[in-house]
């Protein structure tokens, strides 16, 4: 039997890891080990594995939130961290081999930020029972795995209020990267958020890949191409859910005078590299991949690995929506009115549109 681990969300400092190293870091595939981020301080502290999504460390966004959390693990235990990084023509073998040599390499634990590494952590962590997996944003069923996944239909419905609320033409978009569950979800609670609040407003929803094709998440000129699109049409708010292809989108909502840009998965309003746009990024849905990523290798540095499948929700603090800017600050007693109703249970957020 999976022991499903208890998270203790209460006190979880987001800001102190917010402060955290995301600058642009080197990345490879497995085929292009020597240019890697590697760190090492005398083969002690902790031993991690990273194996990265499309984007990688420097995408200002979901793998930037994963990094945080390795970065303050690294800076509290010292060790030696590998990073490896997945490319948009990335087959099964290749996440496979990946996780593969990692584990192989002696790291523990070895993390897979992203759904794609699914099947190939399921195939790899049966054949290194002793090694403790980690996977973001899906549940492996095996006993050495920690799946680490996240409302984000909560953290989307809040942003989804808060867009009705600031449009002044009745009419917000969503762009997602691809149009897999995942990020069916993010739509799911946007869509529902801007529903409940303006029942007449009308939600645009593009996806910028699709199945299999993930250069939907690394492709700022599709972002901000969708972005243009939905502005022509006077789209006045726009929610993008597709990691760094979501900077692309910023830029062209900061050409549009009055338009607002909600970011995803990091606060981008204080990203340094989105700084000359950050006047027009209304808010953030924060997921603190960050935290699970932490509190996995603490486990492992404690001998308690954590296992089975851990939730991070807007009642612990797992999502949020960032207040970087004080744009919202106006609609304040709004969103706390939309948050006290999906913590106790009153408002149920769908997770499919």
């Amino acid at each position: 039997m999976r022991r499903v681990s208890k998270i203790a969300a209460a006190g979880i400092a987001t800001a102190a890891l917010a402060l955290s190293a995301t600058a642009c870091g080197s990345t490879s595939s497995e085929k292009d080990k020597g240019s890697s981020a590697s760190s090492s301080a005398g083969g002690k502290g902790v031993k991690v594995g990273v194996a990265y999504d499309v984007g990688g460390r420097g995408d200002h966004s979901f793998n930037d939130s994963a990094a945080r959390g390795i970065d303050k693990a690294k800076g509290e235990f010292g060790g030696d961290i590998k990073e490896l990084t997945a490319k948009t023509t990335d087959t099964e073998a290749d996440r496979v081999q990946r996780l593969t040599d990692l584990a192989q390499a002696g790291y523990n634990p070895v993390v897979g930020i992203g759904y794609a590494y699914a099947n190939s952590m399921k195939q790899v962590a049966g054949k290194f029972p002793k090694v403790t997996f980690g996977i973001v944003d899906s549940v492996v069923d095996a006993p050495n795995v920690d799946s680490i996944t996240f409302t984000e239909e909560q953290g989307s419905y809040l942003a989804g209020v808060a867009a009705a609320l600031k449009s002044k033409s009745g009419h917000v978009g969503f762009i997602g990267g691809v149009d897999v569950p995942l990020i069916k979800k993010f739509e799911a609670g946007f869509v529902q958020g801007v529903k409940d609040t303006k029942p007449a407003d009308n939600v645009e929803v593009q996806y910028l890949s699709h199945g299999s094709d993930t250069s939907g998440f690394a492709s700022p000129d599709k972002g901000k191409e969708a972005a243009q699109g939905m502005l022509d049409k006077g789209i006045d708010v726009i929610y993008t859910a597709a990691g760094s292809s979501g900077t692309g989108a910023i830029e062209a909502v900061a050409g549009k005078k009055g338009a607002w840009a909600i970011g995803v998965d990091s606060d981008q309003y204080n990203q340094a590299s989105l700084s000359k746009y950050k006047a027009s990024i209304l808010t953030s849905v924060v997921k603190n991949v960050d935290v699970g990523v932490y509190e996995l290798v603490k486990s492992v540095k404690d001998g308690k690995p954590l296992t089975g499948t851990n939730s991070y929700s807007l009642a612990k603090g797992g999502v949020s929506l960032a207040t970087s800017g004080g744009f919202i600050d106006d609609i304040k007693a709004q969103l706390d009115a939309a948050q006290k109703k999906i913590v106790d249970g009153s408002v149920k957020v769908k997770t499919t549109p």
